[in-house]
């Protein structure tokens, strides 16, 4: 697996195939980028489920002004904080070892880093078909969309099985879905929320 476009082209990336990760390939990667380029250069990202940290590497190589990486797997995030450190930008990303779905998505001491305005989420496949109202999944994404979280016009990037079945908040608008192998590429927008839109978020 390698970075395969701007500052770190062609660098190597270390990963960890498997059920508890699934490493986007190259040519699935180009195509997400292809679309959402214009969206990552000089935002804040976040790469939740972030396992070796493909996606956030890959747009920091591409403008992106910092990155926070939630991975709860000790393994894969070993293996992320040595591609972080393999490509010397450590002062640019958090490495989070915790779990998406109970963290608040706000790393503390590091306000810099956040409100977001990309969100990568790629879960566990076993995951969708429970993304329900009322789901742990469901409510993360519903924290995901507070506005001291995600920016005003903030976009989210859920990664799901071809024929998956799903609800998302809907604070969370679609906007554009890509069939790319034997999946889909989910882009939304945030929607305007008002102070009654997180009742039930907890």
């Amino acid at each position: 697996m390698r970075i395969i476009a701007g500052r770190y082209r062609r660098r190597k990336l270390r990963t960890r195939s498997g059920l508890v990760t699934r490493p986007i390939t190259d040519r699935v990667k180009e195509t997400l980028f292809s679309h959402i380029e214009p969206l990552v250069d000089e935002a804040r990202i976040a790469d939740v489920f972030s396992g070796t940290g493909t996606l956030g590497l890959e747009s920091l190589s591409r403008g992106a002004r910092s990155v926070v990486f939630i991975e709860q797997d000790r393994r894969a995030a070993e293996l992320l904080r040595e591609n972080v450190e393999m490509l010397g930008v450590q002062e640019r990303v958090v490495c989070w070892q915790t779990s998406a779905l109970r963290t608040s998505f706000r790393p503390k001491g590091v306000d810099r880093f956040f409100p977001y305005d990309v969100v990568f989420v790629d879960p566990p496949y076993r995951m969708i078909p429970g993304l329900l109202p009322g789901s742990p999944l469901f409510q993360s994404l519903q924290r995901l969309a507070r506005p001291d979280v995600s920016s005003e016009n903030s976009h989210l990037i859920l990664r799901v099985p071809e024929h998956a079945e799903f609800v998302l908040p809907g604070l969370w608008a679609p906007q554009q879905a890509l069939r790319l192998s034997n999946m889909r590429i989910h882009i939304y927008t945030k929607q305007q929320i008002t102070d009654d839109s997180h009742e039930g978020d907890e």
